[in-house]
């Protein structure tokens, strides 16, 4: 038997993960204004200048920074859905109403793969799809924050409900105002303002799932892994066994 426990201190990981997701998008940024391919978020956006406003798409739309792009894009996206799954988890036994807990589940899995068609499909090479993922992981990675804000203070776990639940919201917040700013700021061509509103926006929701490590502490989750006992049998007494059987049925 193969057996991986959750440690009580475990829920650490949580935020280290989400630290390290900051300082890798930061360093795409980073050496995105260093190759000048993009404006710094501290100036002035110039039409007539060769470098693009610094949306992220833009920061890692060509190389090297694409490939730190694609890399954190990609972790991003697992370890989004492995909380997502150990939060379903952690609330399955203590949802009223299951739906609630699935649609959330839901949500979020397509908003992780929503990130790996912004990572692996570029700007420059397949504008329709990273669109597309983009409005999956935008929209629907905003729809999970408001869900869970709400299934927070309805199971209230360990009494820590308002806790959790009240930073949630006023995430959830201004997850939705950032969202709202950026396609109202693009409409109108405010380039520099529309990137900051997009930056801060995924700053929010990787501070979101940051907080989960106030009631994962409380969880001991366990991967369990069982031999099976009967022992393999032969290609030869496998190939007896479905001859006998087919002369059985003749």
């Amino acid at each position: 038997m193969f057996l991986l426990s959750h440690t009580p201190f475990g829920f650490t990981a949580v935020c280290v993960c989400d630290i390290n997701k900051m300082v890798l998008i930061g360093c795409r940024y980073f050496i995105a204004v260093e190759d000048e391919k993009i404006t710094p978020l501290s100036s002035e956006y110039n039409r007539s200048s060769l470098k693009s406003p610094p949306y992220i798409s833009f920061a890692g739309n060509a190389p090297p920074a694409s490939c730190v792009f694609s890399q954190v894009m990609n972790l991003a996206a697992f370890v989004g859905f492995i909380i997502g799954v150990l939060r379903y988890l952690q609330l399955k036994p203590q949802v009223h109403k299951p739906w609630l807990n699935i649609s959330s589940l839901v949500a979020l899995s397509l908003a992780c793969f929503g990130m790996t068609l912004v990572g692996n499909f570029q700007l420059s090479n397949d504008k329709e799809l990273h669109n597309i993922g983009t409005y999956m992981t935008f929209g629907l990675g905003t729809l999970f924050c408001w869900v869970q804000s709400v299934i927070t203070l309805k199971v209230n776990l360990r009494s820590e409900g308002r806790r959790a639940g009240i930073p949630r919201f006023v995430l959830s917040g201004a997850l939705t105002a950032c969202m709202l700013f950026y396609f109202a700021l693009i409409a109108q061509r405010l380039h520099m303002h529309a990137a900051r509103a997009q930056w801060a926006l995924v700053m929010f929701f990787l501070s979101f799932l940051a907080t989960f490590a106030i009631e994962f502490r409380h969880c001991h989750f366990e991967i369990v892994c069982t031999d099976n006992r009967d022992p393999p049998l032969s290609l030869s007494a496998t190939f007896s066994e479905v001859s006998e059987y087919q002369s059985d049925q003749l």
